[in-house]
């Protein structure tokens, strides 16, 4: 998986990228948990879910189908007036929803493990990509700052902070050409 800093980093550049102006600030933290949350499974591995389990890690949890649940969710809990259907409630409910599956589609683009449960809960084979550039983070704060983990960070500037921040600025620069007319 990619670290959870580096899930973040996506967050905040999608953010960056294509959040209204007006956005509120638990935007910004629902914006970071949506990206992350799907590594909560990892709690599993304290209470003997095994690693290929349906919840075990890169399971149900890094699936679109659970992305799907969690961006509807997040609009029922912290977006009740919204009107459902109506434009904001998309664009939110989108948001959120590729947050949430970007999550599983990077880690898909890991080096390790067992592979991503990307057609979960309809078929809990795990998968990746055919290339598989990014290096696999270890799991554990000990670990993570480690050779390994000083390895693994480098790799994420390369192939997931810079591509992420390359997309915000050009948004940004479009956005405010744009904006000018």
């Amino acid at each position: 998986m990619p670290s959870l800093i580096s899930h973040a980093a996506v967050a905040v550049a999608a953010g960056i990228a294509f959040a209204p102006r007006n956005v509120d600030n638990h935007f910004w933290l629902l914006a970071i948990a949506c990206s992350v949350i799907p590594d909560a499974d990892t709690i599993g591995f304290a209470v003997g879910i095994p690693y290929n389990h349906f919840f075990g890690h890169r399971g149900f949890f890094h699936s679109p189908f659970f992305a799907l649940l969690l961006s509807i969710v997040l609009l029922c809990i912290f977006f009740p007036d919204l009107e459902i259907f109506s434009g904001q409630w998309f664009f939110y409910f989108i948001f959120f929803f590729l947050l949430s599956a970007s999550h599983g589609i990077l880690d898909a683009f890991t080096d390790g493990g067992f592979g991503i449960a990307l057609l979960s809960p309809f078929d809990n084979t795990r998968y990746f990509f055919p290339w598989t550039p990014i290096k696999v983070s270890p799991i554990g704060i000990k670990a993570f700052f480690s050779k390994w983990g000083l390895a693994v960070f480098k790799n994420e500037l390369l192939w997931i902070w810079l591509p992420s921040f390359l997309i915000a600025l050009v948004s940004r620069f479009i956005r405010a050409l744009t904006e000018k007319h």
